[in-house]
């Protein structure tokens, strides 16, 4: 057997949890140290999940043996961490946004082109059992072609139960850029890239107070739209609509569905990688219930983690890819700024729909 990929983990808050867990679920990965700004929050982690080294991010980044760095830091940190693991000569997989803007994206994937090493990025839940159902049955023709979709991320904010959520208020937060990624991860990579968006935004409320612990009371002045609208022009003419909002006590909205010209799909929630997936078929009339492949249906967080290090074995593309993340990122801006400048916007980057994941891939590896 091929030996074990060794990973660093920069960034030991709340999301890195899974990641350690599942982390252990495949056969190819080996977390072999953890760090974060906090040491106490990496020696904690270290000891609950048996990570043989707690350590400072530089000490990290000095392992010659690690080869992926996953970086869990905060947005505003996502760049730093980033390039300075490209530059220590280490692959790099950032949890989303894959940044903040898009000129540190861009300089992340020149780097990365010019030394010959990866960039992965979150979110992997589009290689999920649910997605990748209804991936399974748009390839194989049984909507026909895709004419439009629609999602919509809808909720009141983060501020009732997450113990620091100043930053989802915060330039690169937001619903779009919180949870955008995991809805446009999506369609891009079953419907493929986006050409262009318009967009309408606003902010609700200028300021949202702190009722979780142990902030609770304590004021967050908001920077970005907390609700945006958007339309989006697919690459293959298909029609996309998308709301992302935290300014809604409620909703019943579907998260996601695709209409073709030959029936419809309704798609589980993007936040996961199981979920049931629907199909409207004309000649049923209608929705039934279809069942998922064999595949990880449960929260398998670093998934895309693990692709990467297959594909760093193999030489093939790894799905969860920087260049996708990066045209998610641009997607994202765009609805900003068409907003802003209350115009249609084209969007400059592109990107190819990830390979599918086989329906019969055994559930601890990626490749034969």
């Amino acid at each position: 057997m091929d030996k074990k990929i060794k990973v660093g983990v920069i960034g030991c808050g709340n999301i890195s949890g899974i990641y350690f867990e599942q982390a252990k679920t495949f056969d190819v990965l080996e977390v072999v140290a953890c760090a974060d700004l906090v040491m106490e929050r990496a020696r904690d982690k270290a000891v609950k999940y048996g990570i043989p080294r707690a350590c400072s991010v530089e000490d990290l980044l000095a392992d010659p043996e690690i080869q992926i760095v996953v970086n869990l830091t905060t947005p505003g940190s996502h760049a730093q961490v980033a390039l300075a693991s490209l530059q220590a000569d280490k692959s790099i997989y950032n949890e989303k946004p894959l940044t903040i803007n898009r000129e540190d994206a861009q300089q992340i994937l020149k780097l990365a082109e010019e030394k010959s090493l990866r960039v992965g990025a979150a979110p992997d839940t589009f290689m999920g059992a649910g997605l990748q159902t209804c991936r399974k049955l748009i390839d194989e023709g049984v909507i026909g072609v895709p004419v439009a979709a629609t999602a919509f991320m809808t909720c009141h904010g983060h501020e009732s139960w997450h113990p620091d959520p100043e930053f989802y208020y915060q330039i690169g937060g937001g619903p779009m850029f919180d949870m955008g990624p995991y809805y446009l991860t999506a369609l891009v990579s079953l419907i493929g890239p986006v050409k262009s968006v318009a967009s309408m935004t606003r902010i609700t409320f200028s300021h949202r107070t702190i009722t979780s612990k142990p902030k609770f009371g304590q004021k967050i002045a908001v920077e970005v739209p907390t609700h945006v609208a958007g339309l989006m022009s697919f690459a293959n003419g298909a029609v996309g609509t998308i709301i992302t909002s935290f300014d809604m006590w409620g909703a019943t909205l579907p998260w996601l569905e695709i209409y073709g010209s030959e029936g419809s799909l309704h798609l589980p929630d993007p936040n996961g990688f199981g979920g049931q997936v629907s199909l409207w078929r004309p000649e049923v009339n209608q929705w039934e219930n279809v069942p998922l492949i064999p595949w990880r249906s449960e929260n398998s967080r670093g998934l895309g983690v693990a692709d990467m290090a297959h594909a760093i074995r193999s030489g093939r593309p790894h799905r969860a890819n920087g260049k996708m993340a990066y045209h998610v990122l641009d997607i994202m801006h765009s609805f900003h700024d068409a907003s802003r400048l209350a115009k249609q916007v084209e969007i400059g980057s592109t990107c190819e729909r990830p390979a599918a994941i086989p329906s019969d891939q055994p559930p601890n590896i990626l490749d034969d």
